[in-house]
């Protein structure tokens, strides 16, 4: 197949929260677009309050 395997561009990812919770949220992202750790801002439910989330990988 031509293009390669469609889990190597764009993997499933981890996001956990900075706040320390252990709240994690899965995803994918687009690996040539977003070479980078992914932070994106969102919803903790343990602290109720939007924080950052990073990806771990």
């Amino acid at each position: 197949m031509a293009g390669g395997n469609r889990a190597d561009l764009r993997p499933v990812i981890r996001l956990r929260s900075t706040a320390g919770t252990g709240v994690t949220y899965v995803t994918r992202k687009n690996r040539r677009n977003t070479p980078d750790r992914l932070v994106l801002s969102k919803y903790d439910p343990k602290v109720r309050r939007h924080v950052d989330f990073r990806e771990e990988r």
